[in-house]
């Protein structure tokens, strides 16, 4: 097998720019419970303290079928192809949105939010790994960022749906977007790595050869563990923005909707930015060092900086987390560069997805399980340092992949 761009250079562009487009609406769907939790639930006759609670729960279920969908699609990315995991899961989510806005009661939009999950799982992965294995080492991470850095203005568009339509007709637009895509995608090529490693007898796929080797699931862990802050961002910091205000004293109104569309503005800036600075430091380590001290900064700024501030302030501090954990891009290349072929689209659509489990399993049950000792602002701050501690630690331990040859298999 040999490390060679499979199509030309036009083909090549519009890979990326149909990868782009579906992890726009892979983001616009993701986040969009959280930009119309408020208005969705108080249409259900929730209303507080069961709006936070319920929104707790339903963004679980959603993140729990993250976790089981990285799996299920990983395995069938590198059994069946990449393409295959782009078809099935984009039409999987699709139905699952249209389904959403019919829903009538907070069970019905749990189980439709974890079926939503399963599907969104496939979207980025797949995406990523088709984009770095057709693309030359030297340009990949500038590729990927390209495709998170547009993917992640999804989050902002929602929003902007949000202002002008019923949460209902939201999800009905997630749907019809996605059906769209999947026009586009028929158009679209098999990776030539792995096409060569088909017609081989190579074991492909196996889920637990990530972890039969000690050091192999060393690095496995570690690609998960360093993308931990940045659904502690998105998730609890930037999602229960309101609450977190109230408890700071803010008495201006903040909209969380509001405070995810501005984070994600500066994440998919981010994002363009980490692919050209990682290729500056010719390292993508360096470049993670640079985001998490970003990041570490505006956590420090949310936890004192707000005091009896404004709704302004929340809005301006999210989108300096948001610069901050715009290193998606980067964190789910390494993923896809530190393993095989006959595992890579496990790796890479698990890692991203177990970090997403890990908001409904780790992150939110911490922070839950603090409140019941702590305030709810110590409970987000104690929260906080644990996690960013945690990545820092994974950060050290992970190896450089910079430059790395992608044409390689495991045993």
């Amino acid at each position: 097998m040999s490390n060679i761009v499979d199509k030309t250079r036009s083909s090549l562009v519009f890979v990326v720019i149909v990868a782009s487009l579906g992890y726009f609406v892979d983001i616009y769907d993701l986040l969009l419970f959280g930009i119309i939790r408020m208005p969705s639930l108080k249409s259900l006759g929730l209303v507080e303290p069961e709006l936070m609670l319920q929104g707790e729960t339903i963004l679980k279920w959603q993140m729990i079928g993250l976790l089981i969908g990285g799996i299920i699609w990983g395995v069938m990315g590198d059994k069946k192809g990449r393409l295959s995991v782009l078809f099935g899961s984009i039409l999987l989510y699709s139905l699952a949105n249209i389904v959403n806005g019919f829903v009538q009661t907070v069970d019905q939009y749990k189980w439709v939010r974890l079926i939503a999950g399963i599907g969104l799982a496939g979207e980025l992965g797949a995406g990523i790994t088709l984009v770095a294995e057709m693309v030359s080492k030297e340009k990949r991470g500038i590729a990927t960022s390209l495709v998170a850095g547009i993917g992640l203005s999804g989050a902002v568009f929602a929003f902007f749906i949000k202002q002008h339509f019923e949460w209902r007709t939201c999800y009905f637009i997630g749907g019809a977007m996605g059906f769209f895509l999947l026009l586009l995608r028929v158009s679209v090529y098999e990776s030539g790595i792995f096409k060569n490693l088909k017609a081989t007898n190579i074991q492909r796929g196996n889920f637990f050869l990530l972890f039969k080797n000690k050091k192999r699931f060393k690095r496995y862990l570690s690609n998960i563990l360093i993308g931990l802050p940045t659904w502690l961002i998105i998730g609890v910091l930037v999602t229960f923005s309101n609450e977190f205000g109230k408890q700071m004293g803010i008495t201006e109104t903040i909209d969380p909707g509001k405070s995810i569309m501005f984070a994600y503005v500066m994440i998919s800036i981010g994002d363009i930015s980490v692919g050209f600075i990682s290729n500056w430091f010719k390292s993508r380590k360096k470049a993670l060092y640079l985001f998490f001290a970003i990041t570490v900064l505006f956590i420090m700024l949310y936890f004192t900086a707000l005091w009896n501030g404004t709704a302004m302030g929340m809005y301006i501090v999210c989108a300096g987390l948001g610069l901050g954990t715009g290193y998606w891009a980067i964190f789910v290349t390494m993923g896809a560069e530190e393993f095989g072929t006959n595992i890579r689209a496990t790796a890479a659509t698990t890692i991203p997805n177990m970090v997403r489990g890990l908001l409904a399993v780790l992150i939110l049950p911490m922070f839950k399980f603090l409140r019941d000792y702590f305030s709810y602002y110590n409970a987000g701050l104690i929260t906080s340092i644990i996690i960013m501690l945690i990545g820092i630690i994974a950060l050290v331990n992970i190896k450089e992949t910079f430059g790395k040859d992608m044409d390689f298999v495991e045993e």
